[in-house]
């Protein structure tokens, strides 16, 4: 059933929305914008965002304040290099009639915190997996369905740090967004301090529940894409694919790997989503553009030369758009 009176009503309540949670975060969270723009576009674009960034840039803090204003069951898994699949998805154990029952894992919620994800090996990552594109996981051979919203918020340090495994490409493809945070600038930093150093906890207000986000993603599906905008998409991401008929000249001579086509289908959705935060109810190229950075960085596979060169991912998307 659609809750709003139609789509153009229903765009405008979204975008109302999002203004009030941006104002209740920015009340924990200092500057960061275009780090909780894409956060929150990823939860309305009912997807998943993994944030990088070093030690102390308040990954974890935003990823609470987030499931804090909206009405979501909301756990954290600390993802550690013992952890196993078990530990996050749940386990059959005997009851006392000796029979075995399954015991849910912290996986069973809407927003899952998976903090420091690339401290875990590869068999715990992979574990995510299903969840992140089934919303659904397989215990003893039983499948057991997710509650819906299911977001999964990552954060991980940078992988030249101690201790770390990288995650697997299948992996990262499942995360529509790579928001990369960087430190604060010094305005930004003597504000957080300030009011972290004091005795006036802040406090945030709950905005929307989970029915209103899961009307929010279908309508955000049903929004109106011109076919050159969703052309654009696709020509971008075909772009990044290294000796291939559409490869740009930078992508033959510093890509090893493109994107595939859940790129394209990334872009064309977020695209709607950033068109319908800011009140407007058809995406156009501009909205492609200002999403294609997050979601192609973490796609895209750099080779040798483009590393010994310090041709960074961020020059490589810039010369395509």
């Amino acid at each position: 059933m659609n809750p709003f009176a139609s789509d153009v009503d229903g765009i405008k309540q979204l975008a109302a929305s999002y203004q009030q949670l941006r104002t209740e975060i920015r009340k924990v969270i200092v500057g960061q914008d275009e780090v909780v723009k894409y956060v929150l576009l990823s939860i309305f674009c009912d997807s998943h965002s993994l944030l990088v960034g070093v030690p102390g840039l308040a990954k974890t803090l935003l990823v609470k304040t987030v499931a804090d204003v909206l009405q979501l069951d909301f756990k954290r898994i600390q993802f550690t290099p013992d952890l196993m699949p078990s530990d996050i998805i749940g386990a059959e154990v005997l009851n006392e009639n000796r029979q075995f029952q399954f015991n849910k894992g912290p996986l069973f919620a809407n927003i899952i915190l998976a903090d420091e994800i690339n401290r875990t090996p590869p068999k715990t990552q992979s574990a995510l997996l299903e969840a992140m594109q089934e919303r659904q996981v397989t215990a003893a051979g039983v499948q057991h369905q997710l509650a819906l919203p299911f977001f999964v918020l990552a954060t991980q340090n940078p992988i030249e740090q101690e201790g770390t495994y990288p995650l697997p490409e299948a992996q990262l493809d499942r995360f529509m967004f790579n928001i990369v945070l960087d430190y604060p600038s010094l305005e930004e930093e003597l504000q957080v301090v300030k009011s972290t150093t004091n005795d006036a906890p802040a406090s945030v207000q709950k905005v929307i529940g989970k029915e209103e986000i899961i009307a929010f993603q279908h309508l955000v599906r049903r929004i109106p894409i011109a076919d050159n905008v969703v052309e654009y998409a696709v020509k971008l991401v075909a772009s990044t694919r290294p000796n291939t008929a559409s490869a740009a000249k930078v992508v033959d001579e510093f890509v090893a790997w493109g994107a595939g086509p859940r790129a394209s289908q990334a872009l064309v959705i977020a695209a709607k989503g950033h068109a319908a935060i800011h009140g407007k109810f058809s995406p156009d190229i501009e909205d492609v553009k200002a999403v294609a950075l997050p979601i192609l960085r973490h796609r895209i596979i750099r080779n040798f030369k483009a590393e010994a060169e310090g041709m960074s991912m961020e020059k490589i998307i810039a010369q395509l758009l």
